[in-house]
């Protein structure tokens, strides 16, 4: 997919997405060696993005299972479509069972989920497995025989391989350690929040209407935010809403009203809006 760790750099940023170096050079590992990447970090800095940024690149389609707390084999991988296949038997009743078994059980009544839509067919896909520590731990052995060998089994078809292997990218937001099976299997990323001169560039690219010198302040004002010990931090997709907010109000300077109107946009707790008022030193800024 990509010659050269400047060319992921530039073809990204064709999409809009600004990657770090190590950013693009681990993209760019992944994939020369096939391995999936496993990318971690606070919610908000590009995790799910970069996913979404390399499927356009490759003209790929992008299949995501999006994990949560209970999510299960058969929202993982695939079920059978249990109505149907009592139609089915219904409409056959003078058939024996082997007869019926042998039809109810084929790829008609098969209900594919993301991990075994993932690897059947030949067109390009990028698989994004979402938010990966919010699954239960049984949720990571489904994963391992996917990202070993690219396979699936189904019991009544048989072991289905990829003709294609797809580009995998899982993300996590640390609230759980993964496996070492599982890190084992990938390459490793860590997106943490961009330094400032990359948050500014960010925000030109996502917000071009924006003054340059309001831009500087936007940045420094969210890196300042970031140093209290807050319960939530403002993430770069925060920042980038806020951005949008102050040329929507039309400010043209960052003062203490403007910022005391707005940081709800930023900060999602009440009493981290309280602590960012009581501390926060725009003159020194």
């Amino acid at each position: 997919m990509f010659t050269s760790v400047d060319d992921v750099s530039a073809r990204l940023a064709e999409t809009g997405y600004l990657a770090s170096p190590a950013v693009a050079t681990t993209v760019f590992l992944a994939d020369r060696l096939g391995k999936p990447l496993l990318v971690e970090g606070p919610a908000g800095v590009g995790k799910t993005e970069l996913a979404k940024a390399v499927a356009e690149i490759a003209g790929a389609r992008l299949v995501r299972l999006q994990c949560y707390e209970g999510v299960d084999e058969s929202r993982a991988l695939y079920e059978w479509n249990h109505a149907k296949q009592l139609l089915r038997i219904s409409a056959g009743r003078d058939e024996t069972w082997d007869e019926a078994r042998t039809d109810i059980f084929s790829e008609e009544f098969l209900l594919t989920r993301p991990l075994l839509t993932a690897i059947r067919g030949d067109e390009a896909k990028v698989l994004l497995i979402d938010e990966t520590d919010k699954a239960d731990v049984e949720v990571e052995g489904l994963l391992l025989e996917v990202l070993s060998d690219f396979q699936v089994t189904v019991p009544e078809l048989g072991t289905i391989t990829a003709t294609r292997r797809p580009f995998v990218v899982l993300t996590s937001n640390a609230s759980r350690e993964l496996s070492e099976a599982l890190r084992r299997r990938c390459l490793f990323l860590h997106i943490g929040f961009p330094d400032e001169e990359l948050e500014r560039r960010i925000v030109r690219l996502k917000v071009p209407g924006l003054d340059e010198a309001l831009v500087r302040s936007v940045v420094r004002v969210v890196g300042a935010l970031r140093a209290m010990d807050l319960r939530k931090v403002p993430s770069v997709a925060e920042t980038i809403d806020w951005a949008r907010t102050l040329l929507a109000l039309g400010a043209g300077t960052l003062d203490e009203t403007v910022v005391q109107a707005s940081l709800g946009v930023l900060l999602k707790h009440q009493d981290d809006v309280l602590k960012a008022t009581s501390k926060l030193d725009l003159d020194a800024l």
